[in-house]
């Protein structure tokens, strides 16, 4: 993967700028691009840092949060709502 790396003081974060901006969907937020992962290390959630389309804002999306956005191509035509609520019932089992 094309990426950029920005390595801070403290070497388990990682900031990584995506060379391809990726199409997503923030679950309560809409579809936008990710343009950069946030990594804080093993025991966090990667950080997905998204343009959503609808307002242009800018927000950062921890990672069970965060889903790829469909693509007939590739097979990928699952719908996000159907995710976000199967992601609730499983958080209401536990």
């Amino acid at each position: 993967m094309n990426a950029i790396n920005f390595r801070p003081e403290r070497p388990a974060d990682m900031f990584t700028q995506l060379v391809t901006p990726l199409p997503v969907h923030v679950i309560d937020r809409g579809p936008g691009l990710a343009f950069a992962v946030i990594d804080y290390g093993i025991e966090h959630n990667l950080i997905w840092v998204t343009a959503l389309d609808a307002t242009g804002e800018i927000w950062c999306a921890p990672n069970p949060k965060v889903r790829v956005a469909d693509n007939w191509t590739a097979g990928r035509t699952r719908e996000p709502e159907a995710s976000a609520r199967r992601q609730k019932s499983q958080e209401n089992k536990q």
